[in-house]
């Protein structure tokens, strides 16, 4: 069993930056691939970016490459997401996402999701 806490959200203005965490547990979670997905009011879970067990491969959005990084920490399993030049549009609830396969992070289909972290950016 994987468990996931989210922290680091908070309310910041565009154009400012924010640090996301994701504290992983559970057994062999350094193996994991990570995944940050958020959702806006009344719109689905959107792919955020991911991250490779070992941090090598990653994948970003569209909509945040350039402004958002994603790494890991797997000595003290903890994947964090950079988030730079921030938008009204970023505005949203950040989830992590855990699983083995790396197809299945990417897909959102993977049971293991944190309770996620609220970001909020102002005008």
């Amino acid at each position: 069993q994987v468990h996931l806490v989210e922290s680091g959200g908070g309310l910041v203005q565009a154009g400012g930056s924010l640090r996301l965490s994701c504290a992983a547990s559970g057994p062999s979670v350094s193996s994991y691939a990570i995944a940050w997905f958020r959702q806006s009011l009344g719109k689905g879970r959107e792919f955020v970016a991911s991250a490779s067990w070992n941090g090598l491969v990653k994948d970003y959005a569209d909509s945040v490459k350039g402004r958002f990084k994603i790494s890991r920490d797997n000595a003290n399993n903890t994947v964090f997401l950079h988030m730079n030049t921030l938008q009204l549009e970023d505005t949203a609830v950040y989830y992590c996402v855990a699983d083995t396969s790396i197809s299945k992070v990417r897909g959102g289909a993977s049971v293991y999701w944190g309770q996620g972290t609220q970001v909020t950016v102002s005008s």
